[in-house]
């Protein structure tokens, strides 16, 4: 099990029809899946250490701090910005473009942050998906790894490309896939995961994963509960996978035993369809989701989001604040959306539904217990 300290006095997307709740403004109140999950929260309180900092946080600044949001990777300027406006938990870099990465261009976003960090994630993973390339080269796909290289050489790929990452203000990536598929390597995983093979795949992402975190850089397994096997890509439409019952037996091996991974290891949840879980919803907005990876996979760490505000299988059904609200009335810990933007109004939805019990402060006081843990400012 993955502990963290200031979680470990705590106790962790189904609901209505999502066209109901689209575009609309819906305000309802969570549904009874959703109250289940705030319910339990209730029983669960910050340790000390975390209760301190968290009381010292307005309602609008703890919902802020849940929140990581993209940033433009050619405009520094407007990254400092967004994080001193609205003082954000964590930023975003995708594409290819380095302005952030040199100049000491991150070291002025966490001045702007205040006295709580910012975490700084990227999604470098190898292959066709990595960051820091046009800076210090390329690295494998993470199949092309499997197949040519050692679990111990993976980790000292991974060790040297985390310390390329930390040394220019890097402090997350979501990296290693852990989603099975031997499919073409071009599909939406394809050469993104290491294997078909459970043992396999998992055998390599803990070794990706554990040189990460000796860098300092804390990785992300994904995307819970596994989507290689999925219907199609959800950045274009809600995509299915196999049956629950059929995900246990191996797309959800890799999350079996989660000791094998580093004890900071974050997890992220898909937008999956699957049967028997999550009744039609995205997994990364279905309480069910979320219950399975806390209770039945024993898994305590930082749950964040795929992006909401960018996938399909989300924008079809939900606004963005709709969506940023539901999923952590779900139970996500890190709403997750890549543009950038409305984030004015995202924090006026939480703070309205904290201010009338939609989103409970227990729920997100233990949201934020394992978001400053991560971070190393409680704990």
């Amino acid at each position: 099990m993955l502990a963290a300290a200031c979680v470990a006095l705590l106790g962790t997307a189904a609901c209505g029809d999502g066209g109901d709740q689209a575009g609309d403004g819906n305000t309802a109140s969570p549904s009874p899946d959703q109250q289940d999950t705030q319910q339990t929260s209730a029983t669960q309180q910050p340790g000390g250490e975390c209760a301190g900092v968290i009381e010292g946080l307005s309602p609008r600044e703890r919902a802020a701090q849940l929140l990581v949001v993209g940033v433009d990777p050619t405009d520094p300027a407007a990254a400092v910005a967004l994080v001193r406006e609205h003082r954000v938990g964590g930023i975003f870099i995708g594409g290819n473009p380095t302005a952030l990465f040199t100049d000491n261009a991150l070291d002025r976003v966490q001045e702007a942050a205040g006295d709580i960090p910012v975490s700084v994630a990227v999604d470098d993973e190898g292959g066709r998906v990595q960051r820091i390339d046009e800076l210090v080269g390329p690295i494998p796909s993470a199949r092309q790894m499997a197949q040519s290289m050692t679990p111990q050489e993976v980790r000292e790929l991974a060790r040297e490309r985390g310390e390329q990452l930390s040394a220019r203000g890097v402090t997350v990536d979501y990296a290693p896939v852990v989603d099975l598929t031997d499919g073409p390597a071009n599909g939406v995983i394809g050469d993104r995961s290491f294997s078909a093979d459970p043992q396999t795949a998992t055998e390599y992402a803990a070794a990706f994963a554990s040189g990460l975190s000796e860098a300092g850089v804390q990785p992300v397994i994904k995307h819970f509960p596994g989507h290689g096997r999925a219907s199609g890509d959800s950045h274009q439409e809600l995509v299915q996978t196999p049956p629950l019952d059929e995900l246990r037996t191996h797309d959800l091996v890799p999350y079996e035993d989660l000791s094998v991974y580093p004890d900071d290891t974050q997890v992220m949840v898909g937008h999956l369809d699957v049967p028997g879980l999550t009744d039609g919803q995205p997994a990364s907005l279905s309480p069910a989701a979320y219950r399975l990876l806390r209770d039945e996979y024993d898994y305590d760490g930082v749950v964040l989001t795929d992006d909401l505000g960018a996938m399909r299988a989300v924008t079809d059904n939900y606004t963005l604040d709709e969506a940023v609200l539901l999923a952590l009335q779900s139970g996500a810990d890190q709403p997750l959306w890549s543009s950038g933007g409305e984030v004015g109004p995202v924090l006026d939805k939480l703070e309205a539904a904290m201010a009338d019990g939609q989103l409970s402060q227990e729920r997100v006081d233990e949201a934020l217990t394992r978001v400053l843990t991560a971070k190393g400012v409680c704990g």
